[in-house]
């Protein structure tokens, strides 16, 4: 897998955390330097993670599947790209009314999620969320022999200063952007999984 390919996968991996990050950064109005560290941290350390898992899984397969792996790693990138997309489009501005009024509940019912307040336990659970398809691509790199040392190094960099950015810009115009990231990075990685599919049957 090319370089030019990894960082397009490190971008779109990242459009999840980032979309959470400019939400985080418009609704946490008295986020300190420090959190906003530590929601990079997190993010990023993740996507970092997650991809060792899924390779350290593939790699144990790969031998046995190596010859259908650009049609697996296709619908792999095909199917959580179009999740990405899927989920952003269902996401209206009525939706996102109700899921307000559910957060508010849920504050009261068990103090899972802080609304307005920074939490550990929910940016841990943010960052597991945002990373499960971290996972896939980690399993993607084992099938196609890609090795895994330099994509986890750029997807949690790539994550890590996307969170960054996401929290600064959500604290100014946040509001304007929805969840638009996540369906650019779904966009993304099905025409990945297209290149990858043409380029193992040799049209590309």
């Amino acid at each position: 897998m090319d370089i030019v390919t990894i960082i397009l996968i490190a971008i779109a991996l990242a459009m999840d955390a980032f979309s959470i990050a400019i939400t985080k950064g418009f609704t946490l109005k008295n986020i300190t330097k420090m959190q906003c560290l530590w929601f990079g941290i997190f993010f990023g350390g993740f996507q970092a993670v997650m991809p060792i898992l899924g390779w350290a899984s593939g790699i144990q397969l790969k031998d046995l599947i190596s010859a259908v792996a650009p049609w697996i790693a296709f619908i792999l990138l095909l199917t959580i790209g179009i999740k990405m997309v899927y989920e952003s489009l269902q996401t209206t501005d009525e939706e996102n009314a109700y899921e307000e009024n559910a957060i508010e509940k849920s504050e009261d019912e068990n103090g899972l999620i802080n609304k307005g307040k920074f939490s550990f336990k929910e940016l841990t659970l943010l960052s597991i969320a945002t990373s499960i398809d971290a996972f896939a691509i980690g399993v993607t790199f084992a099938i196609l022999k890609t090795p895994i040392l330099f994509p986890i190094i750029l997807i949690g960099t790539v994550s890590f200063v996307l969170t960054e950015a996401g929290i600064l810009i959500g604290q100014r115009i946040g509001h304007y952007f929805g969840n638009k990231f996540e369906i650019i990075g779904g966009i993304v990685l099905i025409l990945l999984g297209f290149k990858i599919l043409l380029e193992g049957l040799g049209i590309l």
